[in-house]
């Protein structure tokens, strides 16, 4: 069941080709791929991009204020603290900055005209409207979502009811990933705390039964293979989503032990950890559905991503 709370070249992947970019409101294909479904799409001039996965969009692409705020499909950047057009004047969490820049690195080199899509015109997220975005670069559409994701920029979000790009993002993820980029570079936001402790996270994304009746079967683990015992508090968890969980003061996991983390309500124990949340986080794989899957991820307390799992896992 699906569901969810609430070198340019080099990175280059996604190019949608053939394309002639289509009248306000049309439709066109999603992807390139033979399968694509169709989506709806618009067009406009950026403005303003605030962050790593917002930008605000004249849509009518002629300096009228026609501007509307759009929330990009598909991704999740660190959050900012310090919204500004001066790059020097921006703060954030680790990594939010750099996608801020790197999302305008993108657009620039577009001239800043972008194409939107979504499966739905009515898909928003907090009032904004939820956009798949893509710069023509090398007379070629390409996707920014990817590229973001791909760099180790941004998180994946799957989101309902809006699958188009979904199995295209979790390859990115999963690339980045094994390749280490960005995000997941674990040191580098700051070296340590247990740097070299060879952390690792799982998550059951599908508990036994019927799911918003056993929260607590949805869980994160984390697994410590070291012979020294790894303190984590003010580290947290989090799925792609905004909300975290974070280890309150004297959490350690034992050394090759492990400590859960259930998403529904319980007593606290050395080992076990109750977020609290009434609704379950994790999205099951449902290909029927067109769910591809989701993640969960641990950060450290200088916000670097320490261990993660998307899932399904490459090659599972």
């Amino acid at each position: 069941m699906f569901r969810r709370l609430g070198a340019l070249a080099a990175a280059t992947t996604l190019t949608v080709t053939g394309l002639a970019t289509p009248a306000q409101g049309a439709t066109t294909a999603c992807r390139t791929d033979a399968g694509s479904p169709r989506c709806q799409v618009w067009t406009g001039k950026v403005d303003w991009a605030p962050d790593g996965d917002t930008i605000r969009v004249d849509l009518a692409g002629d300096g009228t204020r026609n501007v509307v705020s759009v929330r990009i499909l598909g991704i999740q950047a660190m959050e900012m603290k310090t919204y500004s057009h001066y790059p020097e004047r921006r703060k954030g969490d680790c990594h939010a900055v750099a996608a801020n820049l790197r999302l305008e690195q993108l657009l620039a080199a577009g001239g800043n005209t972008v194409r939107l899509t979504s499966l739905k015109a009515s898909s928003k997220s907090e009032g904004r409207p939820l956009r798949s975005v893509a710069v023509k670069i090398g007379g070629q559409w390409q996707d920014l979502g990817e590229q973001m994701v791909r760099g180790g920029y941004a998180l994946w979000q799957a989101w309902p009811g809006e699958w188009a790009m979904d199995g295209v993002y979790h390859r990115a993820a999963q690339q980045a990933a094994a390749e280490g980029r960005g995000l997941y570079d674990t040191d580098s936001c700051k070296s340590g705390p247990a740097q070299n402790s060879g952390l690792t996270l799982a998550v059951n994304a599908d508990a036994d039964g019927v799911d918003e009746k056993n929260l607590n079967g949805e869980y994160f683990r984390i697994h410590n293979p070291s012979a020294t015992g790894v303190p984590i508090a003010g580290w947290w968890v989090r799925d792609s989503g905004l909300r975290r969980y974070t280890f309150p003061a004297g959490t350690v996991v034992p050394a090759g032990g492990d400590v859960y983390v259930h998403v529904g309500k319980g007593q606290n124990t050395a080992t076990h950890k109750y977020w609290g949340l009434t609704k379950p986080i994790f999205t099951n794989v449902d290909p029927a559905n067109h769910s591809v899957g989701d993640g969960g991820y641990l950060f450290d307390v200088h916000g670097d991503l320490r261990a993660w799992m998307i899932y399904p896992q490459a090659g599972a």
